[in-house]
């Protein structure tokens, strides 16, 4: 029986960590979702859940399980964000999973969803059949809950007209527009920065999108009230890894 050397042992080691590395940022994190809980109030009401960015380009078992795993959360309502897509030949299947959802679905536009060329009435049809409604600079009010949400669309100038309710809560895409919205808000719920998808310890993300600022992942103070960035559960296609950023579904109550 032969035996191999310390030193190539070590050699073989030494190629083999960036390896695994490798995979496991491409193979096994991308899919293993976290479920994160955030609590905005110290005596909360409703219960809901978050999610952002999926990107979808056809994984349909790894759509399956989210909407699984939001499914036994029952949430009250659910938050999308955007970025449902890249492309829009995959509108149609993207939004059957959104139609799988067994609570209220209430959505805003990500840059992706607009650069795509999709079709926002399919998108106002499939989220109204939940219950929920696609929101783009425009608001309802959930009466049983005194809770407004408000969608915002991806650019322009954003005119909020005076509160419904005497909570809400904005669904922003875009981290960095929560310092400059002219008014206050329960709490902000955003996307777009997907956590960088490769954060280092102790530097945080390699690379972020604009429309980030300084808030790239979790809870922050903004300007215009509490803020909450997602990690999102997809992946951008030019950069389909992640590694020290799994994807998230966050569970809210306020």
């Amino acid at each position: 029986m032969s035996t191999i050397s310390r030193r190539r042992f070590l050699k073989i080691a030494t190629l083999s960590v960036p390896a695994l590395a490798g995979v496991h940022a491409s193979l096994v994190e991308p899919r293993r979702i976290q479920v994160r809980y955030l609590q905005g109030s110290s005596q909360p009401t409703c219960r809901f859940v978050h999610f952002t960015d999926l990107h979808y380009r056809g994984d349909a078992e790894y759509a399956s399980e989210i909407v699984q795993t939001i499914n036994r959360l029952k949430p009250e309502f659910v938050c999308f964000t955007g970025d449902l897509i890249e492309h829009k030949e995959w509108v149609p299947e993207a939004l059957s999973f959104i139609a799988q959802i067994k609570s209220p679905v209430y959505g805003s536009p990500g840059n992706h969803d607009y650069w795509s060329g999709a079709s926002f009435p399919d998108f106002v049809r499939v989220f109204r059949q939940t219950g929920g409604d696609w929101l783009v600079d425009r608001s309802l009010v959930l009466p049983q809950h005194d809770l407004e949400i408000h969608g915002m669309a991806w650019m322009g100038i954003h005119a909020f007209k005076q509160p419904l309710a005497s909570r809400c809560v904005l669904l922003s895409h875009y981290p960095a527009m929560a310092d400059s919205l002219g008014r206050n808000f329960e709490l902000i719920l955003s996307g777009h920065s997907h956590g960088g998808q490769i954060r280092l310890p102790f530097y945080g993300p390699l690379i972020i999108p604009t429309g980030v600022g300084p808030y790239d992942l979790g809870r922050f103070n903004s300007r215009c009230g509490p803020l909450y960035v997602n990690a999102g559960v997809g992946t951008l296609s030019t950069i389909p890894i992640r590694w020290n950023c799994p994807p998230e579904i966050t569970v809210v109550t306020i």
